[in-house]
């Protein structure tokens, strides 16, 4: 291979449309980039995914390595052709490791069918007592024993079904108090507190034979004091601990190279020279044409000029062409379909997985009589563009009307904003007085102040109320006394439904 091969070889580019057009595939060709990653803006069908796929594979004359980040929960990137598992949270709560491996297996035959090499996944943060906004749902929980076996559990099953898995956020960043895609996020914890807990899950992974491991853009002092290396610019992270002294030999990638922590320091192209000297084989640059050529043109000056040695550049590439040939076939299986047990197993996750926070006035299940049923619930379809949302909640009110009618109950509805408008509060209000019992579907209250608004102002004025937490189950905070409230993890349409089978089960 030349240089610019070579260079090239180790950039996972994400491109905007569903169509592969002149422009490009001019882009791969100028940068030799070796890997894709996906997005929804990827996506509208099975069918048109694969032929994305081999359309820029044919146009190239080369095979790249496909990625997608398919966590579960809310970090899906299609929305047909595969089971859309809950968020990771909820596989925790429901506690049976069986579970985290069967659905890797699922995962390996749905997405090996749709031309994927890898999934970017699992998550393998540790949360803590300390709020994470970005981390949350994503995680499997708070006991490290737990994600550390859920990981090693879901790897085992990705792997052995022919996908390749990747362990984030190294060294763990479940603790991270600013949402790196934002900001700069600063862990004080030292080395011994990350050995102790954070780094577990990494290690299990490692030993578990995990093909790549993915760091994360925070700063940690006490691991490497220089203020200006974050996680992924660190060599004493990334090379002296996890490939020297964890003896990781798979491939480790950074996260995406375009975040809000890498701009606070330092440009782009700059980072790219960065991640590569602390010792990543795959740079991901996954969503700015313009930021990827300066990616690869900063690397490839910094090559030859002797800036960065050209043996781990070799090193690197020869990495990435073991994995390359693990997946020689592309589209694996046949054609696309969501495995039916996916969807039992999905089932059975998020309803033991609910779980009731409070509820002093036993409004949980709801008891059979005539009460008059309003229902609030968030306006998913408000995302659609840039978050995948599923068919059935983007018509979020016959979606409502639809799982409540199969307890024969038929509720008053209001959709409303993701952020609600004071006129939308107060129509919300009036339903809640007009009602006997009324179940709010809450959507971070914590993060919008809008929501924390409409939350306040519903459980003042209704007469008896229940809340479930959609995604993060922070807002249990601002639950008053003597109103009733659960989680169910997250929002996808699964969680939604047991949440709704746990309130009305008794009204049945």
């Amino acid at each position: 291979m030349k240089l610019a091969e070579l260079v090239g070889e180790r950039l996972v580019i994400g491109i905007p449309g569903t169509k592969i057009t002149p422009k490009i595939v001019s882009h791969f060709k100028e940068l030799n980039a070796g890997g894709l990653i996906l997005y929804r803006i990827n996506f509208d069908s099975p069918p048109q995914l694969k032929r994305l796929i081999a359309d820029l594979e044919e146009a190239l004359g080369r095979k790249l390595l496909v990625t997608a980040d398919h966590e579960g929960g809310r970090v899906i990137m299609f929305r047909d052709g595969i089971t859309v598992f809950p968020d990771n949270l909820a596989v925790g709560g429901a506690g049976k490791i069986d579970y985290a491996r069967k659905q890797g297996e699922i995962e390996a035959k749905e997405l090996r069918r749709l031309g994927i090499d890898v999934n970017l996944a699992p998550v393998l943060d540790v949360l803590t007592d300390a709020y994470s906004p970005n981390i949350g749902i994503r995680s499997y929980g708070c006991d490290w024993r737990l994600v550390a076996k859920m990981g090693a559990a879901r790897i085992a099953g990705m792997q052995q079904g022919g996908l390749s898995a990747c362990a984030k956020h190294f060294p763990g960043k479940g603790h991270a108090p600013v949402d790196a895609h934002l900001g700069l996020p600063v862990i004080q914890s030292t080395w011994q507190e990350m050995e102790e807990v954070h780094l577990q899950p990494f290690v299990q992974a490692i030993q578990t034979g995990v093909d790549l491991v993915m760091s994360s853009h925070p700063y940690y002092p006490k691991l490497d004091s220089d203020p200006q290396k974050i996680a992924t610019f660190s060599r004493r992270i990334i090379y002296d601990y996890l490939r020297c002294e964890l003896n990781f030999t798979g491939i480790i990638a950074s996260d995406d190279l375009e975040m809000g922590a890498i701009a606070a320091i330092c440009p782009i192209g700059e980072a790219g020279i960065l991640a590569a000297r602390a010792g990543h084989d795959l740079l991901l640059v996954c969503h700015d044409l313009k930021a990827q050529k300066e990616v690869y043109y900063r690397l490839l000056d910094a090559y030859k000029s002797k800036q960065l040695p050209l043996k781990e550049l070799e090193e690197s590439v020869a990495r990435i062409n073991r994995l390359k040939l693990k997946r020689e076939k592309r589209f694996e299986g046949g054609e696309p379909f969501a495995e039916k047990e996916g969807a039992i197993l999905a089932e059975i996750i998020c309803r033991e997985s609910v779980q009731v926070i409070t509820d002093e006035r036993k409004l949980i299940p709801m008891q059979s009589g005539e009460k008059r049923i309003g229902v609030i619930f968030p306006q998913f379809s408000y995302f659609d563009s840039k978050i995948m949302v599923e068919n059935e909640v983007l018509h979020e009110k016959e979606f409502i009307r639809n799982e409540f009618k199969k307890f024969g109950i038929n509720p008053d509805i209001q959709i409303v904003s993701i952020e609600p408008a004071d006129e939308e509060i107060q129509q919300a209000v009036n339903l809640s007085k007009n009602s006997d019992l009324t179940i709010l579907f809450c959507f971070d209250a914590h993060l919008y102040p809008s929501n924390q608004k409409l939350l306040d102002s519903i459980q003042d004025s209704a007469k008896e109320l229940v809340v479930d937490l959609l995604r993060d189950p922070y807002d249990a905070a601002s639950i008053k006394a003597g109103v009733a409230c659960l989680t169910d993890f997250g929002w996808r349409a699964c969680q939604i439904k047991a949440a709704i089978g746990k309130i009305c089960s008794a009204a049945s």
